[in-house]
């Protein structure tokens, strides 16, 4: 008994320090991220990690019991480490490709192999990594209940005196209890993946138009109702083809918009696609105009002139630190676009038009952009970049996501000193083709002159 205690003592130790050395080394120094940041990615990898060993180890368990003993357990588990170096790690290993790549997904390869083994492993890295979540929220739990009750039963003890065979019953049904509830807690940490498995095939493409009315003071009386559809973060690739995007584009053309504005991320690895991207986009229609700014795939691809060039050919005009004004019955609103940059920012104030409504177009938006977009004399801003987070909590509260760490403004309407904010939650995915609690979003965007 204690030899296999010792055993299991020394499997776990080099299991975490396995974990631990590939945690630290895929881990950012603290010069280039900051204590905080650093700490909270070394713990996701050190979670990412430990997910990948704790749900192989339970697949080698259902397989032994159909080949038991421990030198066949030996041997599946060196063909389970083949198969997942080759499957997973050579082929395709999200955390390597995050980390040292940027992205999952190869936009170039559409077919229908590479397609399935992406969703394939998006399930499982998703499925796994939230599943060994919950498994270590569960134990963390159950050690306070054990430590909870060790305590109470000393206290009992010194005073009542119970008798041995009393206190050894106890403590046997006490053991058969937490194996039912160690076995329970297991079944629980499957669900994420099946949610992960809808959240691909169903929720990845269940659109949602969100209807809003922005209430501008300064809005002239002939904009009253003026109509804006903003569609963001399109994230073309084999998860978001150009034909599914006309889907969308057809959608947005029945919401009868006075303009539609574009708010970046039009690509997402691939700058080969651009071209059947503004061929899918090119399908929209507005009375005012086809407006749209630039995201950071495009800087990443390296597409912005292109891109911008593509689109300007088939009638849409990507605002580039620009500004265009837009004139219904003598009156006039100015829309700006501005790359996805803190440094075209800094040139904002000479777009603006003092005597007019602001609307500004850009990709994303962090704390400090949005008091300078204030101070400049911004009223309304449109953007996109967080996707709501992809995989969020929002039904239990607003902003429960990953994309929070990075900016408070994750999906929908914000205010601040009479500036206003609409975050779109984009149509497409990166990183993992996946939405869970952030459906894809057209919105519509009504105008309106408060009081």
């Amino acid at each position: 008994m204690q030899s296999t205690n010792a055993q299991t003592l020394r499997k776990r130790f080099v299991a975490v320090s396995i974990i631990t050395i590939c945690s630290f080394l895929l881990t950012p120094s603290f010069r280039e991220v900051g204590p905080l940041f650093w700490l909270l990615w070394f713990g996701t990898n050190m979670m990412l990690f430990g997910s990948q060993l704790f749900w192989i180890g339970r697949a080698l368990d259902i397989a032994e019991r159909f080949a038991p003993g421990q030198p066949r357990r030996v041997w599946l588990g060196f063909a389970a480490a083949i198969l997942y170096v080759f499957f997973f790690m050579a082929y395709n290993f999200a955390p390597l490709k995050m980390l040292f790549v940027g992205h999952i997904s190869h936009a170039s390869d559409t077919s229908f192999y590479r397609t399935l083994l992406d969703g394939i492993f998006s399930i499982w890295l998703v499925g796994s990594f939230v599943g060994f979540v919950l498994i270590v929220f569960f134990w963390v739990l159950d050690c306070m209940t054990r430590s909870a009750i060790w305590a109470y039963r000393q206290i009992r003890e010194a005073v009542s005196h119970a008798d041995a065979s009393k206190q050894r019953a106890a403590r046997e049904h006490s053991s058969a209890r937490r194996q039912l509830l160690r076995q329970i807690a297991i079944s629980i940490s499957a669900v994420p993946f099946g949610a992960a498995a809808y959240g691909l095939l169903h929720e990845r493409l269940n659109v949602e138009v969100t209807r809003r009315r922005i209430a501008l003071p300064r809005l002239p009386k002939a904009f009253q109702g003026f109509c804006i559809a903003q569609l963001s973060d399109l994230h073309i690739s084999s998860f978001m083809s150009a034909e599914t995007i006309r889907r969308f584009v057809a959608l947005t053309n029945q919401l009868n918009p006075d303009l539609v504005a574009l708010t970046g991320d039009y690509l997402s690895w691939d700058p080969a696609a651009q071209a059947a991207l503004v061929e899918a986009l090119a399908g929209l229609h507005a009375p005012y105009g086809v407006f749209g700014s630039l995201g950071n795939h495009e800087t990443i691809t390296g597409t912005e002139a292109s891109i911008a060039q593509m689109f300007e050919a088939k009638g849409i005009r990507i605002l580039r630190q620009e500004r265009a004004a837009v004139q219904f019955r003598g009156e006039t609103i100015n829309l700006i676009g501005i790359d996805d940059s803190d440094e075209n920012l800094r040139g904002l104030e000479g777009l603006v038009m003092p005597d007019a409504v602001n609307i500004l177009l850009i990709h994303s938006v962090y704390p400090h952009d949005f008091e300078r977009v204030a101070e400049a004399g911004i009223d309304l801003t449109l953007a996109g970049h967080t996707h709501g987070g992809q995989l969020s909590l929002e039904f239990i509260r607003r902003g429960l996501c990953l994309s929070r760490l990075e900016t408070p403004y994750v999906s929908g309407w914000y205010e601040k000193s009479g500036h206003q904010l609409y975050v779109n939650r984009g149509i497409g995915t990166t990183m993992i083709p996946i939405r869970l609690g952030a459906r894809p979003e057209i919105t519509l965007l009504e105008l309106m002159r408060s009081a």
